[in-house]
């Protein structure tokens, strides 16, 4: 559908709709859908048998903890620059966050695009520049593009930590978690541009859930649920797409491809799930010399995991909500982060923290 503009009479008209009488659980797997229910105040406004929770769609925050400390450890090294988006700055390991190490030398530097970070290592020979490559399908393409570059322009001093995950694998964890009650999912407009619909076609044919991909809008969110109340109030279950403005259902041919060509699946650790199988992306072996654990040496290193009383885990997993954690809004700030869902500007406890009573829309 085109973007739906929104006023009263809209969305009155959308909550009317949304008449199913059952408990229904909706899991939302998309950080920035995340913040977007928040803002708008869209879980106060729905009956209170619709029950919205956040899932593992940011990825910073399910960013093992094992990959930030072997991110410390290379920041420490005065050769290398560290090259990383904004959001990876502040989240704690056991000696510290990036923005700390900053303050104490180290040269971190957040960049806007994997390419700015070719073009420094282009123009600063003498440095090793490792560039943080975090998130899902989204992101990895312009990871690929960047690679593709420093390769055909014999760019050597250029590397990645590469912490790419994969949603469907994801996806089909939580459904298998006998501890994860989901009835529905709200899935993600960004990463669905890329996959397209037709890979989250095992949710309804395996697991009869409904599921929905969906926009960012409050407009789309809401409508979403509308679709989503309807599957499961006619036991219709199937992949609709209300995001057809952004998402073809074969996705991004090129982007896929060029995902292939430089990165394979492995078995990945999350923060909060465990190893999941083939969640992960790696480079292929016929590219390593880009993988900054392996150039430096660093894929046998114990790293020593401080205990934070931090519950993201099963906040991620849709267990327990950002205000069930003791820490939360107390020990635990966005100003005084204990855990990347509190750093992140896409993490549930940041959208709870910034959003508790929410900007009810059409009031």
């Amino acid at each position: 559908m085109l973007k739906l503009k929104l006023n009263k009479i809209t969305v009155k008209k959308l909550l009317k709709g949304i008449n199913n009488e059952s408990h229904i659980r909706i899991m939302e797997v998309c950080g920035t859908h995340t913040m977007a229910i928040a803002k708008a105040g869209i879980k106060q406004l729905l009956p209170a048998n619709i029950e919205l929770i956040s899932g593992p769609g940011c990825p910073v925050c399910v960013t093992a903890q094992e990959d930030i400390e072997r991110i410390l450890i290379l920041a420490k090294k005065r050769e290398v620059i560290i090259t990383t988006f904004g959001d990876m700055l502040r989240v704690p390991g056991s000696t510290g966050s990036l923005q700390e190490m900053q303050a104490q030398g180290a040269d971190v530097r957040i960049v806007y695009s994997p390419l700015d970070a070719v073009n420094l290592a282009r123009n600063n020979p003498e440095k090793e520049i490792v560039f943080l490559a975090v998130g899902f399908e989204t992101t990895t393409p312009t990871v690929a593009f960047a690679l593709e570059d420093a390769h055909k322009t014999g760019v050597d001093n250029f590397s990645i930590v590469c912490m790419h995950k994969l949603v469907i694998p994801a996806l089909k964890a939580l459904l298998s978690d006998q501890e994860t009650e989901i009835h529905g999912f709200l899935l993600p407009g960004h990463v669905s541009t890329i996959i397209g619909t037709i890979p989250y076609e095992f949710i309804p044919r395996e697991y009869q859930r409904a599921c929905v991909v969906s926009g960012f809008e409050p407009g789309d969110i809401l409508e979403s649920i509308l679709f989503i109340s309807r599957q499961l109030e006619n036991a219709d279950y199937k992949v609709e797409n209300q995001y057809k403005r952004g998402v073809k259902t074969e996705g991004n041919k090129i982007a896929l491809e060029i995902m292939d060509k430089y990165f394979t699946p492995f078995n990945s650790l999350w923060r909060g799930m465990g190893e999941i199988k083939d969640s992960g992306l790696r480079l292929r072996p016929e590219y390593v010399q880009y993988d900054a654990i392996f150039k430096f040496g660093l894929q046998d290193t114990l790293v020593q995991l401080a205990p934070s009383g931090c519950i993201c885990g099963n906040i991620l997993k849709g267990i327990l909500k950002p205000e069930e954690c003791a820490l939360f809004s107390k020990m635990c700030t966005p100003a005084f982060p204990v855990g990347p869902c509190m750093v992140s500007s896409e993490g549930a406890c940041a959208a709870s923290y910034y959003y508790a009573g929410g900007e009810v829309i059409g009031r």
